[in-house]
């Protein structure tokens, strides 16, 4: 996202807020993040990201960045989503709490463009052999199970939004 398009800034969002015809929400990346900034001027988060921003849990721009490629396939994957996946695998009883440690900081130490499962696995395998029996499992689990934070927030976030036209329509 952030080296193919520039997301829209904080003024900009914040002028939008300011035409007073309009209601804005923010969730799942970006939307997330700029909620985070500007709801003292009234825009309004939705979802577990606006919550892990809004508490300073996380807190930087690249746990929710990715690539895509021109036909918009992810060629990343968010750290958020990643730490949620290792989380899940974790309280699964796929990985132990160590490995589970090792992988999120490797991954966090991976630039974003290159942050995929199959470098994180990589890197965990080269670097902690002795975790190979936690990291295969992680990496058959992952294959099947993975799950996107920023999808269900995104979901969440239209859900909410189409309730709130349905109740005007009633």
């Amino acid at each position: 996202m952030f080296l193919q398009d520039y997301p829209p800034t904080p003024i900009e969002v914040f002028q939008v807020i300011n035409n007073k015809n309009f209601e804005v929400y923010g969730a799942s990346s970006i939307g997330a993040l700029r909620a985070v900034e500007l709801e003292k001027f009234g825009m309004k988060g939705i979802g577990k990201i606006f919550e892990l921003f809004k508490k300073n849990i996380v807190n930087s721009d690249d746990e929710i960045a990715v690539t895509f490629d021109s036909n918009y396939n992810l060629l990343s994957e968010a750290m958020i989503d990643i730490r949620y996946n290792i989380f899940l695998g974790w309280r699964n009883g796929i990985i132990d709490k160590e490995t589970k440690q090792i992988m999120i900081k490797l991954a966090k130490r991976i630039y974003f463009p290159f942050r995929t499962y199959e470098n994180i696995i990589k890197k965990s395998r080269h670097l902690f052999p002795s975790k190979e029996k936690y990291i295969s499992r992680f990496n058959e689990y992952i294959v099947v199970n993975k799950v996107s934070l920023k999808e269900l927030d995104a979901i969440r976030a239209l859900k909410y939004i189409s309730s709130l036209t349905k109740n005007k329509n009633n």
